[in-house]
């Protein structure tokens, strides 16, 4: 299970990277960030998820993931 939760935080950070690197790319970054996490909060919302009986709980903590990625984003410290 470490395993797993270990691989699971590297794409974590792997795929923030991306979308950050992507953003900078961007002539207004800020909102880059904000409609792409728009995007994917709405993406999570639609998903099916089959064989469970709670998907609400299962959708929360994706929903929870998301919001975890981008509070990673944020301007450098002016130090």
């Amino acid at each position: 299970m470490d395993e797993l939760n270990g691989k699971l935080i590297a794409c974590q950070i792997l795929i923030t990277g991306l979308i950050a690197r992507v953003a900078n790319e961007q002539r207004d970054p800020l909102r880059f960030l904000t409609d792409f996490r728009d995007e994917i909060k709405a993406v999570v919302n639609g998903v099916n998820i089959a064989g469970m009986d709670r998907t609400d709980r299962v959708r929360a903590v994706a929903q929870k993931t998301v919001d975890e990625l981008f509070s990673l984003m944020k301007p450098p410290s002016s130090d």
